[in-house]
This record gives C-alpha cells, structure tokens and sequence, in this order.
C-alpha cells in the first residue's frame, strides 16, 4: 500500500511554492485539529499514533480539540486556515461518509481535503440482551421475521454508524426491528443491560459480553476479535457483505504539499507497525487498519456510496 495519490490542487500549490518543496519537512512542529471531545476513541486513536510518527519526524505535535457539530466544527477551522504544510485533521467514518448524506456541511471532501492515512478502526459487535431466543444471526432473523417490530434495538443517535449497522441488517435480512435512539452509546447499552431495547451494534456492549451480561452474535469487523474467537464476523454469517466500519485516519487541507503528505503517511505507516503502538491501539479498543493515501480515498468513497444508498433506503432523516 505504497500507491500515493494528490489532489490537482495540492500539486499546483507544491509547484508554487518551491521552498516548500525543497525544504526538509517538517520545519516545525505539526499541529493535529481534532474535531471531538478529549477521551473519545478519534482523540484516543489519533494521540497514540500522531505522537509516535511526529516523534520519527523529528518534531513534535500540537493536539487541539475543536469539537461541535458531528466533527463539522473542526473540519470548517482547518478547511480555513491559511496552508502551512503542518496542519491535519482527524477524520471519522462518519464525519467524511455519513454527515454528507444528512445535512449541508462545510467542506466539499473530494476537493477541500487529501486522504493522509487511515490508522485504526473500532472493534464492535452485534449483542443481544440474554432474554432473546437467538444464539446465532441466523436464529435472530428467524425470531425477527416471526416477530416483525417486536424487536427494539438502540444506537448512539439518529444516523450513527451504530444505528445505520442495525438499518443495514434489517434490509439485507428483510426484517423489521424498532430503532431506538440514544444521546451516546454507553446509554444504549445500559438500556440494553436492563432489558429495555433487545439488540445493540456497538463497541461498547464488548465489556459486558466478556463479563456474560450480553450475548453477542457477531462482530462488526472483517476479522474476528483475539477475545472472541468463537465469534463470527456479521460478513460470515452471511450479513453486512459491504462491510462499514468505525475507522479513524488524518487528512490534509487541500494545498497541503505532496511531500508533507507522503512523509507524514510513511511515519504514520512505521509508527502503527511498533508493538508497543499495536498494543495501546488495542487496550484502547481498536485495531491498527492502515492504509495509504490512494487506498483510504478509495475507501471513504466507496463506504461514502454505502452509507448514503443504506440513508436513502431507510429514509433515515435528521430532524
């Protein structure tokens, strides 16, 4: 995954600016916008690796959280600052594939920004409250189809990646289940624990599946987790074929020079294969899943075109 790719934009600029070019970036420490809250699993993901590749760069980095509007906030300050070669944005799944099918958003991302790298992605699973008579998928889609409505199942909030996984199941098994909205995952699950809603898609039931309060189905991955062996993936039990995943990467602002782009890739590539970095990807909750500047625009384009068919065949709208 060494194939590299740049915006029209982004080579003008490098051409118009042979300084840029010429010099030995970086010249200055690098300054990583990210457009969520501290603690979360973008802000978490994005310390443990942009830490480690600025240090193999030789510099080092200036975290700043500039959360708000499903990552908008963010995304809009860096769109607007004046190039300098060192600025980045942490991005989501959600922030560059699914906002965009939703709501009008302040950056266009095929021209304003350039895929640096992806780094991780979530780990999550298809957990049911132990009250369901299903120890398979296909025994809940059984169940479901014999029960159409019956079953309730929660998300993180109106056209999350959580709900949207529960949307892509029940059209490709053609069931009908009650989405159930929450302000965050974690009352979701809770929600779940007490019976309230019957299903959940999130990485947040994974505690409580490994303490035997949950049972999980599946896991929303294209690998199976190392702490759930036994565990299908949604993609084995013949489900979730287009695959969507909770990943988190860095993009650039469209001008940002080629050479910047394509070290700072390499740095993040070295970083992420370091055991030690492995390992605090892992006890955060992730898995390291990089990929380089052509094969992440391919795939924000590709997940783009999924979530927003899943968006248009469920209806799903914000209020």
């Amino acid at each position: 995954m060494r194939r590299r790719t740049f915006t029209a934009s982004a080579f003008a600029t490098a051409l118009a600016s042979p300084a840029i070019a010429q010099a030995q970036w970086p010249t200055k420490p690098l300054r990583l916008v990210i457009p969520y809250p501290p603690g979360g699993p973008s802000d978490i993901s994005s310390r443990i690796v942009m830490e480690r590749a600025a240090q193999l760069l030789g510099q080092g980095v200036l975290f700043d959280n500039k959360a708000g509007a499903s990552g908008m906030i963010g995304a809009e300050f860096v769109k607007n600052q004046p190039v300098d070669h060192h600025t980045f944005l942490t991005t989501t799944t959600a922030m560059v594939c699914i906002t965009r099918h939703l709501q009008a958003i302040p950056f266009d991302p095929e021209r304003d920004i350039i895929p640096v790298s992806r780094m991780t992605t979530s780990w999550g699973a298809f957990a049911v409250h132990p009250s369901v008579p299903a120890n398979t998928v296909a025994e809940f889609v059984a169940y479901a189809k014999a029960n159409p409505g019956k079953l309730n199942y929660g998300s993180a909030g109106l056209a999350t990646i959580t709900h949207l996984f529960g949307e892509m199941l029940c059209l490709e098994a053609g069931i009908r289940m009650t989405h159930v909205p929450y302000r965050g995952s974690a009352p979701a699950t809770n929600a779940l624990l007490a019976g309230e809603i019957q299903a959940q898609f999130d990485q947040t039931t994974l505690p409580h599946i490994k303490a035997g309060k949950l049972r999980a189905l599946a896991i929303l991955a294209e690998v199976r987790h190392p702490d759930f062996p036994d565990v299908p993936t949604l993609q084995e039990t013949g489900y979730g074929k287009e695959s969507g995943d909770s990943w988190f990467g860095i993009l650039a602002p469209a001008g940002t020079s080629p050479e910047a782009i394509a070290r700072l890739d390499r740095a993040i590539a070295d970083a992420l294969r370091a055991p030690d970095i492995v390992q605090k990807v892992h006890n955060g909750g992730m898995r390291v899943t990089y990929l380089g500047p052509t094969d992440f625009r391919a795939q924000i384009g590709a997940e783009s075109a999924m979530f927003g068919s899943i968006i248009q065949k469920g209806g799903i709208k914000l209020p």
